[in-house]
């Protein structure tokens, strides 16, 4: 069987704000293991590579933001995966820019190329099936048709959108579709389930790259230019493609859907009767974490005792938690944020994320691990006049050659070594050894060995924020 060949385009400038506190704006749910080994973001670039079912995935292409750019290329290296273009959005103008960001980029080399646009935290346990249907979609995209991926519902669900096709599905055949339903009550999900010829709505698409330009120049024309204009002035950053942000301002923050989808009368829907889910929520990854028999799920250093319908999660090492007599709860546990509510109000967890907003707490928005190209690092302790940090370091990783004004630092090495300068001076700090940088010295970390290095370092000064860095170097090009 001939391949046909699809060039996967994978969205992951989401924050999640439903499964806070593991999910937070700094570090969102498809960058994070929460169901199996492997992220959401991993497992999503693993079903859209290689060959299989008669296709043949290229190197996908990545939208996302500049936060986000070096976990990118890091996930996707730890798998193996190779990716095409990784597309920089100046700010989230939500998903109809980036799809025709995306749709544009591919156009350049070729028209007829076919796209496969999908969310990057996304369970599909099934890629096989989840690629037959996407065999099944081809003919109405050779026949020019814009083809979405609408999921058989298991239940009368109220947190996702539905289509309506115009007819009762059979089998994975395309079905035309005659509209978008929003989310639901319980009693029209209901009803819709009963019917028989509603699908929940997931949000993938599969089309080529001229249809999908030629319907955004038809029903959503006035986004065409400042998107094109971005394309044509993005400029090539450490092998990331950054789109021109003043163009990039100026398109409308708007849906595939709304913009293109509920107008285009060429629209299709590929039936998917395989598992999925959105992991939209905690109760979602209750469900697909497999409860036991009393329907209780637990994760990393969590105990249940005589509890029904809960989830119990702890991601951290050092915290235990421990669920007694509870039902229909759920509990997530991290070091600096705890989690617990009805598992009926999952859907509202994002209120709890507006609320800390409002009184301006770190933990609505910012995990204590912050995540940076060359590692990580963590506070340890914040004092009024000092901070300790635990920072690793990848092999070949480096900070910025950099001073402070206002703080000092000691470090002391804990595991590996460390390439450390200090004004003139490079020496090789190794395990319990350590290091003092004075304040206002120019001064950079490396790790020049093939295994991580940690060390602890502790900060002294009138002031010790991150934004007391002046950067003279940085082989990752950060202003």
């Amino acid at each position: 069987m001939a391949f046909s060949t699809i060039t996967p385009v994978l969205l992951c400038g989401g924050s999640g704000t439903r499964l806070w506190p593991l999910s937070r704006k700094s570090y969102p749910k498809q960058f994070v293991p929460l169901v199996g080994e492997e992220t959401l973001f991993q497992a999503s670039a693993k079903r859209l590579a290689g060959q299989d079912n008669g296709l043949d995935f290229s190197a996908p292409m990545v939208l996302t933001n500049s936060d986000f750019r070096f976990i990118v290329t890091e996930q996707l290296q730890a798998i193996g995966i190779d990716p095409g273009a990784i597309l920089i959005e100046p700010e989230g103008r939500n998903t109809a820019p980036a799809i025709l960001a995306a749709a544009l980029r591919v156009m350049d080399t070729d028209p007829e190329a076919v796209m496969l646009v999908a969310p990057s935290d996304h369970v599909v346990p099934d890629a096989a099936a989840f690629h037959a249907a996407i065999q099944a979609g081809l003919p109405a995209v050779e026949a020019g048709d814009l083809v979405t991926f609408g999921i058989t519902p298991t239940r009368p669900e109220t947190g996702y959108g539905y289509l309506e096709l115009s007819a009762q599905p059979e089998g994975s055949a395309p079905v035309k579709l005659s509209k978008f339903v929003e989310k639901p009550d319980a009693e029209k999900a209901s009803a819709m389930l009963d019917a028989g010829n509603y699908l929940w709505n997931a949000g993938i698409f599969l089309f080529k790259a001229k249809d999908i330009v030629a319907a955004f120049e038809t029903f959503c024309p006035d986004l065409v230019g400042p998107v094109q204009a971005a394309v044509d002035e993005a400029k090539t950053d450490l092998g990331f493609l950054r789109l021109a942000p003043e163009a990039w301002s100026k398109a409308e923050d708007i849906s595939i859907d709304y913009a293109v989808m509920e107008k285009a009368p060429n629209l299709s829907v590929v039936p998917f009767t395989g598992g999925w889910s959105d992991l939209g929520g905690w109760d979602a990854v209750w469900r697909e974490a497999g409860p036991d028999a009393n329907g209780v799920v637990t994760s990393g250093e969590a105990t249940a005792i005589d509890c029904t319908n809960t989830l119990l999660r702890s991601d951290s090492d050092n915290l235990e938690v421990v669920g007694i007599g509870l039902d229909n709860v759920m509990a997530i546990a991290m070091n600096d944020a705890v989690l617990v509510a009805d598992m009926s109000r999952a859907q509202d967890v994002k209120k709890a994320v507006d609320a800390l907003k409002k009184k301006k707490a770190s933990q609505a928005t910012h995990f204590p691990k912050d995540h940076r190209p060359w590692g990580w690092f963590e506070s340890l302790v914040v004092g009024n006049r000092f901070q300790v940090k635990r920072i690793m370091v990848h092999p070949g990783g480096s900070l910025s050659l950099q001073s402070h004004f206002h703080r000092s630092e000691h470090w002391i090495v804990v595991e590996g070594t460390a390439r450390v300068t200090c004004d003139d001076e490079v020496k090789l700090v190794t395990e319990n050894e350590s290091i003092y940088l004075p304040l206002g010295c120019v001064h950079r970390m490396e790790n020049p060995g093939r295994v991580p290095m940690v060390l602890i370092e502790v900060q002294t000064g009138a002031y010790v924020g991150e934004d007391d860095i002046v950067r003279y170097e940085d082989i990752y090009a950060r202003s």
